[in-house]
């Protein structure tokens, strides 16, 4: 077997470098993101090629290996993968007792990049509408698949994401459980996958991006968003038309559900960095309680 290319990242100042690297995980079996014996292995597309990473998570560095042709691409793009790029200059956590109280606890925390924007974009576009579980799933689906096989000693087969996207035929995403809305959304905007791919990264502002992605048939603010924080770690997206977001935050900051309009005013305060709050958010563990059943999951395979 060849051997891996390596690096050593050493973050400038202290980094929650797991905590940053999970949010990019798709679900517990996700084949192209796991850790086993504390060395998280990932696997990616990159512009170069496809490229396995694995990195050990260390006190102070993070150590880092990779395979394939996309190798040298993957550790260079290490440190913005860990969070390294994300400024938190200007959040005050003081200004609600509860987002104090998290970034108390959790005072390194910060928001990865994965540099990979159309990937980003289909990952984002798996989980409109739908429960997790059956993104998730569909998403493992698609990547087993169609994907293509992570070079290096993966400790389980791996998968990068396809190559094309959009010559993916209709009953491989039926079988996969994806609904027709999203599998189009997806290859339609594949046949245009360069063209998205740079005047995103060309795009200088979060609402320019969302100019971008939103001017796609079947992509809405929630998708952009969602796309905004995995490919570039934007600490100010908010993703607006979540099923669940916005009465979680609501509950957390005043005791009782909003909708989104109400989740963006109580968010103004962090504008700039709003995501980051949210994400502080989710973390101090103030969760409404379950009044009802959980969302049920419809499959439409048996249509």
């Amino acid at each position: 077997m060849t051997p891996p290319r390596e690096a050593e990242y050493r973050p400038r100042l202290p980094i929650d470098v797991r905590r940053a690297l999970a949010a990019h995980q798709r679900g517990a079996h996700d084949p192209a993101h796991t850790e086993h014996q504390s060395v998280i292995w990932r696997v990616s597309r990159t512009p170069e090629g496809v490229a396995t990473l694995a990195l050990r998570v260390e006190r102070t560095r993070v150590r880092a290996a990779a395979w394939g042709p996309g190798a040298e691409w993957a550790l260079d793009q290490v440190p913005r993968l860990c969070g390294d790029g994300d400024d938190p200059e200007g959040f005050d956590a003081g200004r609600h007792p509860l987002v104090a109280s998290a970034h108390h606890r959790h005072p390194h925390l910060r928001i990865g990049r994965t540099d990979l924007v159309f990937d980003a974009l289909a990952s984002a576009i798996f989980e409109q509408k739908v429960t997790g579980l059956q993104a998730f799933g569909a998403w493992r689906m698609i990547l087993t698949w169609c994907g293509e096989r992570a070079p290096g000693p993966t400790p389980r087969p791996m998968f990068a994401p396809p190559a094309d996207w959009n010559l993916i035929p209709s009953w491989t995403w039926h079988r996969a459980g994806l609904e027709p809305p999203q599998s189009q959304t997806i290859t339609r905007a594949a046949r245009r996958r360069a063209s998205i791919e740079r005047a995103a990264t060309e795009a200088s502002t979060g609402d320019e991006r969302d100019a971008v992605f939103t001017s796609l048939p079947g992509v809405g603010a929630w998708t952009s968003a969602e796309t905004r924080i995995r490919a570039f770690g934007d600490a100010d997206a908010v993703s607006v038309g979540d099923y669940h977001l916005a009465h979680q935050i609501g509950f957390a900051l005043t005791g009782h559900r909003v909708d989104d309009d109400g989740m963006v005013e109580l968010l103004e305060p962090w504008r700039g960095h709003r995501q980051r709050a949210i994400r502080l958010i989710m973390l101090s563990g103030a969760f409404e309680p379950r009044r009802g059943p959980r969302l049920a999951p419809e499959d439409h395979r048996a249509r």
